[in-house]
């Protein structure tokens, strides 16, 4: 007995393989269509009568098989079939298509259209073209074709997952129920702690996208919408990273008073460390200034920064709470070395009624480097002639597009001096200017010690200078969080097709491509293309005499792309009206 039981395994196995390497399909109708393609199509919706041949695998479903009967056959499936009551060019399956249409066709564009690929048998239409027939014709099969993978479904017992659940639709009398299902989009504060230490930055200080701390091993909240409208107050806000949410709160208007998410307290009092680890050194946030919002909607400035508390007040018929937060705007001041020097908090106080929840808030957070001034834009929104570029880089996927301060040393290029030396002009630059055609250079000398790789690099570094951009501003006032607008810069690289030579880049020619966007009273400056073309000539490395001469330079052209523009005229409005038939009754 046990040396059989490894025989008859064996042989289980072997019969299971056979099954798994047999031939893909068992053909249940062949057809070849010529010009009677309806009788064609009626033919394979027949049973097969002809007997099965030899070798080939029974279907591997059961007699009793679990699945739903398709709603629709493949044999009556055309993807490509776009033109009503008209061929389609190579639409083998097309019902419009004759054999005078076969005769120009060159392939099928879809030769097999299948059911769902997961099972262990499926019905599979096959497509092709008979051209050695005249005329052409059509040639179809419908097969069940045999999913070869072992791991593929045989059966579906889970009825469930046959079809879509319908969603229950909310009325009086299920309501209440359906928002207390509805309440738990919201973070768990024991899965997202902020108190936890061992996701606490190790830096010395900020750095971009780190979570500004405060002094309760905490961080700074910041309200955003997650994955509904409303408010989720566990999102920290980071270094750097300049913020502007919407955000909706449901609240119960009776206990407006114990809610902090509406106090002033609860976004002016925490205490910003200054670095990332330093637990003693920590900024205030000062309030600067404080709007009240009326019922009516009119504002009015107060007077002090006094800390309001709301409060729930019964005005006639009507409860009201005062006092409530509805804007807040965060203002940070660092410094070159990543610290947090002040903190400065707007804010704006509404009173809200019965009528006005759930309550939406506003929540702004901009970062401002110290001594420094308010970047002028350079239009509004197109591009003003003569105004630098606005450009900047992308330190990594998903964050905003980081730009200097300095608005002209954002997109630069060499600049041309009397003495033409490169190394003494190294760090001073021109920046492009919207509409100016530019052109400049400079002479670089090479002393026999100098490598071919120590050359490239210097070269580089003076043509591109030390932060060379990666994406352009579409507009002159773009959004630097907008990064889907912004448009990249394609840097190409040009070589002379010399072997073993050192190929050195001596030029660096900047195409700009823009248009005239909107209206033809008042067309606005865009830019839709930027292309960095650096050039290399072959350098030889065996320099005659003590140093070798060479020449760079730097080029700027822009290009309007712009298509012409035509003035449409707006056709005169026809009336199209019919008078009812009895109209004139009793008259007529």
């Amino acid at each position: 007995m046990g040396s059989r039981g490894p025989q008859w395994l064996l042989l289980l196995l072997l019969n299971c393989w056979d099954l798994v390497i047999a031939q893909p399909g068992t053909t249940r109708a062949v057809t070849t269509e010529g010009l009677n393609s309806a009788e064609a199509a009626l033919e394979t919706k027949r049973p097969s009568l002809l007997p099965r041949p030899t070798g080939t695998p029974r279907n591997p479903r059961p007699s009793s098989d679990p699945r739903p009967t398709p709603v629709t056959d493949v044999a009556d499936l055309c993807v490509c079939d776009l033109s009503p009551a008209q061929c389609d060019v190579n639409c083998c399956c097309d019902p419009d298509c004759s054999s005078t249409d076969f005769s120009v066709f060159s392939a099928c564009s879809v030769p097999v259209v299948t059911g769902d690929s997961q099972f262990c048998s499926q019905k599979a239409a096959i497509y092709s073209l008979n051209f050695t027939a005249h005329p052409p014709q059509r040639v179809f099969k419908l097969i069940d074709q045999i999913n070869p993978s072992i791991f593929c479904i045989h059966t579906t017992n889970y009825k469930p997952a046959l079809s879509f659940i319908n969603p229950e639709m909310p009325d009086e009398n299920n309501f209440d129920k359906l928002m207390k299902i509805s309440s738990g989009f919201s973070l768990n504060v024991e899965d997202v702690s902020f108190k936890n230490k061992l996701n606490a930055p190790k830096t010395t200080k900020y750095e971009y996208g780190v979570p500004l701390r405060t002094s309760d091993s905490t961080f700074l909240r910041f309200p955003s919408p997650l994955m509904t409208s409303l408010c989720t107050d566990n999102n920290p806000a980071a270094f750097l990273v300049d913020q502007a949410v919407k955000c909706t709160r449901r609240i119960n208007l009776e206990q407006c008073e114990e809610i902090e998410a509406l106090g002033m307290a609860y976004y002016s009092s925490p205490k910003i460390l200054r670095m990332p680890n330093s637990t003693m050194q920590h900024v205030s946030i000062t309030v600067q200034s404080i709007i009240i919002q009326s019922l009516n909607k009119t504002l009015t400035r107060q007077e002090d920064t006094v800390i309001l508390k709301q409060a729930l007040v019964e005005d006639a018929d009507m409860m009201i709470c005062t006092n409530v937060v509805l804007e807040v705007k965060y203002s940070l001041t660092y410094t070159d070395a990543g610290e947090i020097i002040k903190a400065d908090l707007s804010l704006l106080l509404g009173t809200v009624s019965s009528a006005e929840v759930p309550v939406q808030q506003k929540f702004e957070i901009h970062f401002i480097q110290q001594m420094s001034k308010p970047v002028p834009l350079s239009g509004n929104p197109g591009y003003v002639v003569g105004l630098p570029l606005a450009a900047g880089f992308r330190p990594q996927k998903g964050s905003g597009i980081i730009q200097s301060r300095n608005r002209s040393g954002q997109f630069t290029i060499l600049r041309s001096t009397t003495e033409q030396d490169c190394l003494a002009v190294e760090g001073s630059r021109t920046p492009v200017l919207f509409g100016y055609n530019m052109q400049s250079g400079c002479k670089l000398r090479l002393t026999r010690a100098i490598t071919c790789q120590l050359a490239m690099r210097k070269v580089k570094s003076l043509l591109q200078g030390q932060a060379f951009p990666d994406y352009v501003a579409p507009f002159g006032n773009s959004q630097a969080q907008d990064v889907l607008d912004w448009v990249p810069i394609h840097l190409v690289s040009q070589a002379s097709h010399v072997k073993d030579s050192c190929q050195l880049p001596v030029t660096l020619a900047i195409e700009v491509k823009w248009i005239k966007y909107g209206s033809l009273l008042n067309p606005q400056a865009k830019i839709v293309n930027v292309t960095a073309n650096l050039i290399s000539s072959p350098f030889s490395e065996t320099i005659s005499g003590n140093e070798k001469t060479i020449l760079l330079s730097t080029a700027v052209t822009f290009v309007d792309v712009s298509a012409p523009a035509e003035a449409g005229i707006r056709a005169r409005p026809t009336i199209n009206a019919k008078l009812p038939f009895n109209f004139f009754f009793p008259f007529v």
